[in-house]
């Protein structure tokens, strides 16, 4: 009988040993759960990458001709919109700025009519990458070569090619795949430049909890521009004149563009202004730059004032979709926090 209860003890303490095994397994279970769960997803990423990559070295866009010559109205309007004042792009021996080089080839607002826009295989490749959930994009960067100048009457032909897809990656912004295609352009037959584009297609980032309250941007101020900030402050919007020339310049430059001098004074802007030109920000969302805190769309404007430089500014005081160029708009100075004040541009609905 001793011996017989004496077993009971051991054979009780036995039990928790057996039982302690319980949440080993469990806890093994769940390991392989989540093995098995990144294995699988590995499989499919893996299965998807190498769909996307059967597509590299494949056109997406073969015989492509440019719209129009190279023109003397074009490259004036290109040089009139960024500021560029260089003499090279002007009379008897002008030559196109070299950072024109995708402009001749790009279809306009009507696309290429003549069977030189994207190809099949560009547009299944996306549309596998949509059907996959990667159906968001952002152009990340370019790169271009320039091989001759182009000049007025050069005729444009050009091939692109899918030139990379990029493993799966995870940004800020999601997750997703970096392809890159390549264009080659030529002018009358013979090699001019190369351009690539690279854009990210992406599955957007799922947040987790509450942002919290956003804020603009801090502008970066220096030495250059710190006179323009301090305008703002005290509401005024202070255009510097070069006191050798003349010459408005906005933004701020350290040195005249036009005659080089580099000593200057400032006029006061009197507020009036139209949109010269403008876009509409729908993505990233960003709570700061909406009125109704939901991040946008908004627009973001090139105003032209009424002493005839430009600036880069929001037009509020309309629905985005409603800002048009030549739009009248005036000078106003919005508080976006306690510490930051900008200039903004107001136009009334119809105006």
């Amino acid at each position: 009988m001793s011996g017989a209860g004496g077993e009971g003890p051991r054979a009780g303490a036995a039990g928790p040993r057996v039982g302690a095994v319980g949440p080993r397994s469990g806890a093994e279970g769940t390991r392989a759960g989540a093995d098995a769960s990144r294995s699988a997803e590995t499989a499919e990423r893996d299965e998807l990458f190498a769909q996307l990559r059967a597509y590299e070295g494949r056109a997406a866009a073969t015989a492509g001709r440019g719209k129009d010559p190279v023109n003397e109205p074009m490259i004036r309007h290109w040089c009139e919109a960024v500021g560029d004042a260089s003499p090279a792009y002007r009379g008897p021996d002008a030559v196109a700025p070299p950072t024109m080089l995708q402009a001749w080839t790009m279809g306009g607002l009507s696309g290429h009519t003549d069977g030189t826009g994207r190809s099949a295989a560009y547009d299944e490749m996306f549309a596998l990458l949509d059907g996959a959930g990667y159906t968001s994009v952002v152009a990340t960067d370019c790169e271009q070569e320039y091989l001759r100048p182009l000049r007025p009457g050069d005729r444009i032909t050009f091939d692109t090619v899918i030139e990379s897809v990029s493993p799966r990656k995870t940004t800020k912004l999601g997750t997703g795949y970096f392809v890159t295609t390549r264009t080659d352009v030529r002018a009358d037959g013979e090699p001019a430049g190369t351009h690539r584009f690279r854009i990210l297609k992406y599955r957007p980032a799922q947040r987790t909890e509450a942002p919290e309250s956003a804020r603009r941007p801090r502008p970066v101020i220096n030495r250059d521009n710190s006179g323009f900030w301090a305008g703002v402050a005290e509401h005024r919007l202070l255009i510097q004149r070069c006191t050798d020339c003349a010459t408005l310049r906005l933004p701020w430059l350290p040195g005249c563009n036009a005659c080089g001098g580099a000593e200057w004074d400032t006029v006061e802007a009197g507020g009036a202004g139209t949109v010269f030109s403008h876009v509409v920000m729908h993505h990233p969302s960003f709570p700061a730059f909406a009125p109704d805190g939901d991040g946008g769309p908004y627009a973001v404007a090139l105003v032209e004032l009424a002493e005839g430089v430009r600036i880069v500014s929001n037009v509020i005081g309309v629905p985005y979709d409603k800002v048009r160029v030549g739009m009248p708009v005036h000078l106003e100075f919005l508080r976006t926090d306690p510490d930051l004040e900008l200039p903004v541009f107001r136009a009334s609905e119809g105006g």
